[in-house]
């Protein structure tokens, strides 16, 4: 079996890998609905599932319904998913080791997890971006707040999110003769492409750095902890995805461990790529919100990326975020924001990757 520290992260893909890479990039909308070849989740019949496809198990509703409770600090979800379904999870003989998960976070814990995204994480300072690049980021006004549930729960802390900031409020280039100032309007609907927390991976040169990395943020490692056990959350990056963006193919051999990858889908939904054991082909995978993939054994270091992101997919209960919260009792997400930025999640696809970068016995 392959060891991450055999692989190099600065490798080229395989041509096949490539070739496909393009066609699916080059797909439209009625080919994707009529392609037999994609894996649509949402189409797969238990009793009746493709030779491609197996039922490896079932995540029980019980569990997972104690682990979304703890992470969103209510006792009793007024939800219309509020009675916690068990959930399958289905592998591929062809990428030995992956796990998809179809719809594993439901949309209260969906809104949840944003929440603590976009309005909490982002607004740390220790949380790079793409564009702390090349940009001065500085941050709004602590009186422009947002309330959400702490991370043990015992108290709610506020935190300046840039979704109550001026949106005509400017950033400044630290090179103005390369670059142009940008607005905050700009910066979350168009230039933000990731953010990185806990480990800060350097994406120029492919490695975390030296330096003490800071905290991951306790109360998503401690929902993801609970679901996926032998993975210990401590870097992750969440990549921002528009119409007509893609990522392109790549594998995680960065990391110092081989512990498993957890893959969170939450927007619009994409199509994931992922090469095949032996790099002669790859698999096609229709993911939408609340889809999860879990990476171990060989395809932890499979060649994947994102050829197509497919817009005006997002729920309907989504598309309003960050402004509305049907549903959802007072304090326990953001206040409502202007109307402003009503509909932001409908335009994105965001992709929480997270990874353990050294074993615990460090």
């Amino acid at each position: 079996m392959a060891e991450i520290k055999g692989l190099n992260p600065h490798d080229y893909p395989p041509e096949v890998i490539r070739q496909l890479f393009k066609r699916y990039q080059k797909y439209e909308i009625s080919a994707i609905e009529s392609d037999p070849g994609i894996v649509d989740l949402q189409k797969l019949d238990l009793g009746d599932l493709p030779d491609s496809i197996t039922l490896a198990g079932t995540m029980l509703g019980s569990d997972l319904r104690a682990a979304f409770e703890h992470f969103t600090m209510m006792e009793r979800p007024e939800q219309p998913d509020s009675n916690i379904k068990d959930v399958p999870v289905f592998t591929l003989p062809s990428v030995s080791g992956l796990h998809v998960i179809p719809s594993l976070f439901p949309p209260f814990v969906q809104l949840h997890l944003l929440s603590r995204l976009f309005h909490r994480d982002l607004s740390n300072p220790n949380h790079r971006t793409n564009i702390h690049l090349h940009y001065d980021v500085t941050y709004p006004s602590e009186t422009n707040n947002i309330r959400h549930s702490s991370a043990c729960g015992s108290h709610d802390d506020t935190m300046a999110s840039f979704f109550r900031d001026d949106p005509a409020r400017k950033l400044s280039p630290k090179e103005p003769g390369v670059h142009k100032s940008i607005s905050i309007r700009s910066f979350l609907d168009q230039r933000l492409r990731w953010l990185t927390l806990g480990g800060q991976y350097n994406w120029t040169a492919k490695e975390y750095p030296a330096t003490q990395s800071p905290s991951f943020p306790e109360d998503i490692g401690r929902l993801l902890r609970a679901i996926f056990p032998e993975t210990e959350g401590q870097a992750a990056v969440v990549n921002l995805y528009s119409a007509g963006d893609t990522m392109g193919v790549h594998r995680d051999v960065s990391e110092e461990c081989d512990a498993g990858l957890i893959s969170v889908s939450l927007g619009c939904e994409g199509l994931f790529l992922i090469g095949h054991d032996r790099e002669d082909g790859c698999e096609i995978i229709r993911l939408r919100s609340g889809d999860t993939l879990y990476m171990t054994g060989k395809s932890r270091f499979a060649w994947h990326a994102v050829p197509k992101v497919l817009p005006s997919t997002c729920p309907s209960w989504l598309r309003d975020w960050p402004v509305a919260f049907a549903g959802l009792p007072e304090g326990h997400l953001a206040d409502p924001v202007s109307r402003d930025w009503q509909g932001w999640i409908s335009r994105k696809r965001i992709n929480l990757n997270v990874r353990q970068m050294t074993s615990r016995e460090r």
